[in-house]
């Protein structure tokens, strides 16, 4: 199946064939259709699924369709996304499948100074892409008016409830229009956000892609069972051992992000930190340092990475298990993508065996024990 067998027009074939995009994913090839259609979705997926094309691309053609006439250009979409290097991505693929249409696509967020945002907002906007703290900021200031959304999306909501946002998004949902088109996007269902979709949802289409078992399992998982005061020297070896390879790696604290990247750096292992005290220019040039090769190695907290989207990527490492086995599926996914071949390796320490224990459990799938290098 091709994207042309989902009835896409020609300017976003176009732009899909431009970067290579030919053949469209589970996600994609469930939801799109139903998009079209106006109904509102409920969508389960793992990072890495390709669920922005899921939403971007019908909402892109159903604008198109969509000739209302006016003076001003008024908000008709909203994309409301947890963090900032996610809002980037989102707002990147806007503008790719929509280049040949005119339609404007604006991204904000909080954590830069707002005047580029606003600046942008008064000319005039079709999609917004927004983080909540900074869309509720500049609706107070009168910069936004959500009196013309005829689709919302919200993407990874299981993650804005990690965050604390769910307040702001309660805050959000009564500015906008009833009669809409709501897409909703999560990875897990806990309760509240089983409640919050239940409550703003009408008669919606369930999709959900691969679980969770099966997605890990395109992607070579490793384990190295090793002392906390000995994964530095193991971290340092494996890398050396590897020259060429791009990786990832996860780190639990901030603190303990950049003072790995010091090691490796002293080591001779061009390294930088991304995590949430970063200023915002600081991530995107570690990101783009990242991405074009210029850093070999990014280290991640786990809500600095959400929104990191590297198709080539090779290795992630897992420096410290995550607290939640769910986290650990949302890491590894960050490489094997597009039907490239991903490796995951995971540092476990004495302290750390109930962390593994619970991600063996989730995934059904005991990891690959390796020795330590000596």
């Amino acid at each position: 199946m091709t994207f042309k067998d989902l009835k896409i027009i020609e300017p976003i074939l176009k732009a899909l064939d431009e970067k290579g995009y030919q053949n469209p994913t589970a996600i994609q090839r469930e939801a799109i259709p139903h998009v079209l259609t106006g109904r509102d979705l409920l969508g389960l997926a793992q990072t890495g699924t390709g669920k922005t094309a899921a939403f971007a691309i019908p909402i892109l053609q159903l604008l198109n369709e969509d000739k209302r006439p006016s003076q001003k250009r008024q908000i008709r979409s909203l994309i409301l996304t947890p963090t900032r290097e996610l809002a980037i991505q989102i707002h990147e693929c806007f503008r790719q499948y929509g280049s040949y249409m005119g339609l404007r696509s604006c991204v904000i967020f909080g954590g830069v100074k707002q005047k580029a945002q606003t600046d942008e907002l008064k000319q005039g906007v079709d999609i917004l892409i927004a983080t909540p703290g900074r869309l509720l900021d500049l609706m107070s200031q009168g910069f936004i008016s959500l009196d013309s959304i005829t689709h919302f999306v919200l993407d990874e909501a299981d993650r804005m409830l990690d965050m604390g946002f769910i307040h702001d998004i309660k805050r959000i949902l009564p500015k906008l229009p009833v009669e809409r088109q709501t897409l909703f996007f999560s990875a897990t269902m806990p309760q509240a956000i089983t409640a919050l979709s239940q409550r703003i949802l009408r008669h919606p289409v369930r999709v959900e892609t691969t679980p969770v078992s099966s997605t890990v399992d395109t992607i070579s998982q490793y384990l190295y069972y090793v002392e906390k005061a000995e994964k530095k020297n193991l971290l340092v070896n494996l890398l050396r051992k590897e020259k060429d390879q791009a990786v990832l790696v996860f780190s639990k604290t901030k603190h303990g992000a950049d003072k790995l990247a010091r090691v490796l750096n002293k080591a001779g292992i061009g390294s930088e930190a991304i995590h949430g005290n970063k200023s915002q220019n600081a991530r995107q040039n570690a990101l783009a340092n990242f991405k074009s090769g210029k850093t070999r190695v990014l280290i991640a907290t786990d809500i600095a990475a959400r929104g990191i989207d590297i198709h080539s990527l090779e290795v992630v490492i897992n420096y410290d298990l995550p607290d939640v086995a769910e986290t650990y599926v949302h890491r590894i996914g960050r490489t094997g993508r597009a039907g490239n071949k991903g490796v995951a390796l995971s540092f476990c320490s004495q302290e750390e065996y109930r962390l593994l224990n619970d991600i063996q459990k989730l995934t059904g799938k005991k990891l690959n024990t390796m020795a330590v290098p000596a």
